[in-house]
C-alpha cells in the first residue's frame, strides 16, 4: 500500500461496544460507563476512521453514566457531551482519533474565552491561531492569519453559530475540521464545497461557560500496560483581578514589579493565559489585542521556545503581508527583491511583537528567556512565579518599563 493509499484507507473499529472502568478501595466502588460513539455514514454504521495512523485501531467511547468523587474533586456529570457526541452534518472522510482530539483540544481553551465572538484553530493539538473580536468573522480572519500556514488541514472551532460569510472564508481555505453550537442557514452549502470536510454541530457550545473548572479523569498507558491517572487540570484564574503583581524576596530584600498593567494590558495577559493552558509543554506564547502573535510549543527548555515564539512571530508576519499584497505565499518569493522588501518591513516592526503580551506557562528559570521578549519590545509578562532567580527577572522587567504578573499556577500539558 503507498502512503497515499494509507491515508485514504479505514481500519475498521473493532473495539467493543460498551466500557466500564471502576475504581475501588475499601469504601468501596465507583464506577464509570461508556459507550461507543458511531455515526450513519452511507448506510453504515461506522466509528473513528482510524487512530493517531492508518495502522492503528481507534474507538471513541462517551461517558453515559456513573460519576467519580475523590475528596473534593468528581468528574463532570455523564451526557453532558461535547467533542464526543458530534453530530456529522458532512462526514467527508469520517473523522478518525486526531478529528476528534483537535476538536477537544479547541474546545478546552474556547470554553474560557468569555462571551465575545471566537476562533480557535487547531492542528495536531496545538492551537496555531486564536482570536477573540467583535464578530465571529473578525475573529476567524485573526485566528486564520495568525498562522495561515499551520491552519491548513486544521480544525477550526468557533463559539456560535457560523454565519454566511464565516462559513465563505472557511470554506476558501482548506481545514479538516469546522465545528460550531449552529449554522446560519445556507452556511453548511457553502461550507459544502469543500467536500472532504467534516462539518461538526456539538449544540453544547452555546453553553460552554458551563464547562469552565469542569475536570475529567485523564489516562495515560504506559509501554507494559500500566495506567497513569489523574485529575485534568484547570486554571485556577477566573478573572485579571486574580494576578498577583510579581513580588519576592530574596536575602531579606523584596524585588517588586514597578509598573501596574494597563486595562488594556490585563486583557491580553488573561486571554494568553486562557490560551496558554491549551498549549503542549514547555511552552511560550505571544499575543497582542486578542490574537496570538507566536505560539511556541513543546521544547524542552524555556529560552528555546521563546525564541521559536518569537521567530514564528516574525514568519507569520512576513507570510501575512505577502498574501495581504499579492495572495502568495511568503516562502514562494523570499529570494525576490519584493520578498526582501517585505522582510525589511518585518524585521522593522519585530514580527508585530511590540506591545504583546508574553505568556510562560512555567516560571524562568533564568533571565534569559524573558530577554527574548524584552527584546523585541513587549510590554508585559505571565508566568507562575517561583524560581529561585525571579528577582533578576523582575529587574530586567523593570529596566524596560515592562510589568509582569503571577499566576502561582503552573500550566503543564503532555
Amino acid at each position: 500500500m503507498s502512503s497515499r493509499d494509507a491515508y485514504r484507507s479505514m481500519n475498521p473499529d473493532r473495539f467493543p461496544e460498551r466500557m466500564e472502568v471502576t475504581f475501588a478501595d475499601e469504601s468501596g466502588r465507583q464506577t464509570l460507563y461508556f459507550e461507543k460513539a458511531t455515526w450513519t455514514i452511507d448506510g453504515e454504521e461506522r466509528g473513528l476512521r482510524y487512530g493517531e495512523n492508518p495502522e492503528q485501531q481507534s474507538s471513541l467511547y462517551r461517558l453515559v453514566n456513573g460519576n467519580l468523587v475523590l475528596g473534593e474533586t468528581e468528574t463532570i456529570a455523564p451526557g453532558r457531551f461535547l467533542a464526543s457526541d458530534v453530530e456529522l452534518l458532512q462526514s467527508g472522510k469520517h473523522p478518525g482519533k486526531i478529528n476528534i482530539t483537535d476538536v477537544d483540544s479547541a474546545l478546552n481553551i474556547l470554553r474560557y474565552l468569555g462571551d465575545a465572538p471566537a476562533t480557535v484553530i487547531v492542528k495536531h493539538n496545538n492551537p496555531c491561531g486564536v482570536a477573540i473580536a467583535e464578530s465571529l468573522e473578525e475573529s476567524y480572519r485573526k485566528a486564520y492569519y495568525a498562522d495561515r500556514l499551520a491552519a491548513f488541514g486544521g480544525a477550526v472551532a468557533v463559539n456560535r453559530e457560523l454565519d454566511l460569510e464565516t462559513a465563505q472564508q472557511i470554506a476558501d481555505s482548506y481545514s479538516e475540521v469546522v465545528v460550531a453550537p449552529e449554522f446560519a442557514p445556507g452556511a453548511v452549502e457553502r461550507l459544502a464545497s469543500r467536500k472532504n470536510l467534516r462539518i461538526m454541530r456539538i449544540r453544547n457550545i452555546a453553553r460552554l461557560r458551563e464547562y469552565v473548572g469542569q475536570r475529567v479523569v485523564e489516562f495515560s498507558s504506559l509501554i507494559d500496560g500500566g495506567v497513569i491517572v489523574q485529575w485534568s487540570q484547570v486554571p485556577d484564574l477566573r478573572s485579571p483581578a486574580d494576578f498577583a503583581l510579581a513580588r519576592t524576596e530574596r536575602k531579606g530584600r523584596t524585588y517588586e514589579i514597578s509598573r501596574k498593567p494597563t486595562q488594556s494590558e490585563l486583557a491580553d495577559m488573561y486571554f494568553g493565559w486562557m490560551v496558554e493552558f491549551g498549549v503542549t509543554s514547555n511552552s511560550v506564547i505571544y499575543v497582542k489585542d486578542g490574537v496570538t502573535v507566536g505560539i511556541g510549543t513543546g521544547e524542552q527548555d524555556r529560552v528555546g521556545v521563546a525564541e521559536i515564539a518569537r521567530d514564528k512571530a516574525y514568519r507569520k508576519h512576513a507570510d501575512r503581508l505577502a498574501w495581504e499584497r499579492r495572495s502568495v505565499a511568503y516562502n514562494e518569493i523570499s529570494a525576490t527583491r519584493e520578498g526582501e522588501e517585505i522582510w525589511e518591513r518585518t524585521v522593522a516592526e519585530r514580527g508585530g511583537l511590540p506591545g504583546s503580551a508574553m505568556i510562560s506557562d512555567a516560571f524562568f528559570p533564568f533571565r534569559d528567556g524573558v530577554d527574548v521578549g524584552l527584546r523585541e519590545g513587549i510590554s508585559s509578562v505571565v508566568q507562575p512565579g517561583g524560581s529561585l532567580r525571579d528577582y533578576e527577572v523582575i529587574e530586567a522587567c523593570n529596566d524596560r518599563e515592562v510589568t509582569m504578573v503571577f499566576t502561582g499556577q503552573r500550566s503543564f500539558r503532555h
